[in-house]
């Protein structure tokens, strides 16, 4: 028994000089392997953010062609702090969808253009007919009028303009005949985008017109549901709606721009260098925009001329004539229409 005992202690002695000489080795090493394991263990940087462009532009239009370079550009100068990805041809919703979704954060941008008169009355200045000669007045009116008064309204709706773009001039096409004044419109079927003050211009035209979703336009024109549509050239060519459509008169009623649009309550939320970046390349890309624009005019015209759609040019003063009502119900229906034409059209010198 005695021998038990005292192996017995001895072997507990032993164990507790192993147990203070363990923990002398470990306060001598930890700190060593602490910072060994932090150097061994990969830093993570942070997850790179993920925005959506949706837009309505079909493949060929000129709204794919502009977001596709804008995302380019901003994707180069982002790096790995996000990245952009176009969503075209309305996989991610039709105008107004877009418009909702930015709010409710399920999109980043969007590239609204008549529908915006659908968020603000102001916006029907641009559904004034024959309002806006060219791009260099366009550029002035963008700088008197957009961003000074429109802008700001868009912002209290919870929307921010970043940049303008554009959509177009508008010409007519139809399966019934060559329009030439307001009165070959008379009782014509036509497709409108969803704005209130374009409806109500092909109205006093003598047309019936109806807003339509653009992704559906194509079925509408293909059933005989609508005789015709009015869109930009590039928005025609690449709806193919020549394919079902006899005639294509040129009018150039309206210039409509596109407006580079986010939620001011999500934009908010991302890193000030990231807006910067996006903000600055969505300015800079409309000079592309424009460049675009202008040559598939050129393009884009000769090759519907060549796949054998019947091309007039129409009386374009009998439009002016006709478009007066127009102007003068936005004037006194909207509180600063007949303010904002005035400016307008004095820009146009």
């Amino acid at each position: 028994m005695q021998e038990i005992f005292t192996h017995n202690n001895k072997t507990s002695i032993n164990h507790n000089q192993w147990k203070e000489k363990k923990m002398r080795f470990l306060k001598i090493i930890s700190p060593a392997v602490i910072l060994s394991v932090i150097l061994a263990t990969p830093v993570f940087a942070a997850e790179m953010l993920q925005l959506k462009f949706g837009h309505v532009g079909k493949p060929g239009s000129l709204f794919e062609a502009s977001v596709n370079e804008f995302a380019k550009r901003a994707n180069a100068k982002l790096g790995d702090k996000a990245k952009v990805t176009a969503f075209g041809s309305s996989q991610l919703g039709k105008d107004k969808e877009l418009l909702k979704k930015l709010k409710l954060g399920t999109i980043d941008f969007a590239l609204p253009s008549s529908v915006m008169a659908s968020v603000s009355d102001e916006f029907g200045l641009f559904d004034m007919p024959y309002l806006v000669k060219d791009r260099a007045h366009m550029a002035r009116i963008e700088k008197k009028i957009v961003w000074p008064t429109l802008a700001p309204i868009l912002e209290q709706k919870g929307y921010k303009v970043l940049a303008i773009w554009e959509n177009g001039f508008r010409n007519i096409t139809n399966n019934k005949r060559p329009i030439n004044t307001p009165q070959d419109l008379k009782g014509l079927k036509l497709r409108t985008p969803k704005s209130v003050w374009r409806v109500k211009m092909f109205k006093a035209y003598g047309a019936n017109p109806s807003p339509l979703s653009f992704s559906e336009v194509f079925v509408a024109l293909q059933t005989g549901t609508f005789d015709g549509q009015e869109n930009p050239l590039a928005q025609i060519a690449s709806g193919k709606f020549q394919e079902v459509q006899k005639y294509l008169s040129m009018t150039g009623h309206v210039y409509t721009p596109a407006y580079v649009t986010v939620s001011t309550k999500y934009w908010d939320k991302l890193p000030e260098d990231v807006r910067n970046i996006l903000e600055t390349t969505a300015m800079e890309t409309q000079d592309f925009v424009y460049k675009t624009a202008a040559q598939m005019e050129v393009d884009l015209l000769a090759e519907l001329k060549a796949g054998g759609i019947q091309v007039n040019n129409a009386d374009k003063q009998a439009f002016i004539d006709a478009s007066k009502p127009i102007y003068k119900e936005f004037g006194s229906s909207v509180p600063t229409g007949k303010a904002l034409i005035d400016t307008a059209l004095g820009l146009a010198q």
